[in-house]
């Protein structure tokens, strides 16, 4: 049998170096403000000519934002739901794929935190503060969903695994100190293993090809009988056996990511009308931000950005209230209704203002010095994460029907 090994060359660990704690919400915000004016003065030409971006990599864990939903049990912040959702915001206006490489981060550190072992924890959360990265080794091809696993972790006498199978839209997981893994072990439940980068056997490959979010390296992870030990392995499978707040949580960061994008779309729309765009001649104007249906074109746009932050927030702030109480279905499902209701926003708001730019702006904005296509791009990329139409179904059926979602990452 060919293995990945005489394929490819030898995994190479990225270098740790340290990182600041983040203490309070308020740190955070501003952490994420600064970085995200540092992140923004090339965004557009990294887009142009995909460029990693390592150099801001490293600046957002060295700034301890990586860090800011350690639980404080374990040093880290433990920030509030409406403020991770605003870090994610302000840093994808600047560039959203700074924020989708460590979405995955993030939602792996709170499945840490539901169903992880306190050892596992102290030790894994350590590892965050002191400058290491989780990526994305999830989804697979292929398969008949996202939820579909064939990835094997096959249990030794000596208790640890040894991991097989192939991962695909494995975001962060170039750029990160450990790979998360999902697989089934021996029984077909499914576990999630912390690869530790360079481990023998690992194989990760810079294939990814979308026309959007197109730094991301969300590419092609390949294990040939990776042994993982036994502490490095979680039973993430018992998520879906309790009530929790994990996929509410995943899909409140995704719905940050596009209210992200969709501020970037609707301020570059606005800047190049001001200072760029020629008024129609029927208008009878001297300038493009005179002509009456621009005007109401862009206060629409701003009032429907508005009400999506307004959802956004109100999501986080759910998130919060659920979270400070003991977790039951209700609750649980109070708290993924909410973030529903502001994915369907997030996302109509994203598609629409980085496609209304161009109407708004004219001809000359789709110039490519410009590189303005971009906001479209990288809506239309993430938002696929999932359907928008099965928030709306969710959000009806709940109110109409009763019905609670369902739990997974998704929802």
């Amino acid at each position: 049998m060919t293995t990945f090994s005489a394929q490819l060359p030898a995994d190479t660990a990225p270098a740790v170096f340290p990182a600041h704690v983040i203490a309070t919400d308020a740190e955070a915000l501003q952490a994420a403000r600064e970085f995200a004016e540092y992140a923004s003065r090339d965004a557009a030409l990294r887009d142009r000519e995909r460029r990693l971006p390592w150099a801001e990599l490293e600046r957002f864990t060295a700034s301890g934002l990586g860090g800011i939903t350690v639980p404080r049990a374990y040093g880290g912040a433990e920030v509030s739901y409406v403020t991770v959702a605003e870090v994610f915001k302000i840093i994808c206006q600047a560039d959203p794929a700074l924020g989708q490489i460590p979405q995955n981060h993030f939602g792996v550190l709170s499945v840490l935190r539901h169903v992880a072992e306190p050892a596992q924890q102290q030790a894994l959360f350590q590892s965050i503060l002191e400058g290491r990265r989780i990526g994305n080794g999830g989804p697979e091809r292929g398969t008949r969903h996202t939820l579909d696993l064939r990835a094997t972790a096959q249990r030794q006498a000596d208790g640890s695994y040894r991991i097989k199978g192939e991962k695909f839209y494995s975001t962060g997981a170039l750029f990160a100190h450990w790979v998360s893994v999902k697989a089934l072990d021996e029984n077909g439940q499914a576990v999630m293993a912390f690869v530790e980068r360079g481990s023998p056997g690992l194989r990760i490959v810079d294939d990814w090809s979308g026309f959007g979010q197109r730094t991301t390296a969300s590419g092609t992870v390949l294990l040939d009988d990776v042994v993982v030990p036994a502490e490095r392995v979680i039973h993430s499978g018992h998520l879906a056996q309790m009530a929790n707040i994990q996929g509410a949580f995943s899909q409140l960061i995704q719905a940050a990511i596009d209210a992200g994008i969709a501020h970037a779309a609707v301020a570059d729309a606005i800047a190049f009308v001001r200072d760029k765009s020629r008024p129609w001649h029927d208008a009878q104007v001297e300038h493009a931000r005179m002509e009456p249906f621009v005007i109401a074109e862009v206060g629409k746009l701003q009032i429907e950005l508005l009400a999506a932050d307004a959802l956004l927030e109100r999501a986080g702030r759910t998130l919060d209230e659920v979270a400070a109480q003991p977790l039951d279905d209700a609750s649980a499902a109070r708290a993924s209704i909410a973030v529903a209701e502001a994915k369907v926003l997030t996302t109509e708001i994203a598609l629409q203002a980085s496609e209304k730019l161009f109407e708004l702006a004219g001809s000359r904005a789709t110039l490519a010095e410009f590189n303005l296509d971009r906001h479209w791009r990288n809506a239309r990329t993430h938002t696929l994460h999932d359907p928008v139409r099965w928030k709306v179904h969710a959000v009806g059926n709940y109110y109409l029907n009763g019905a609670l979602p369902a739990r997974h990452s998704w929802i």
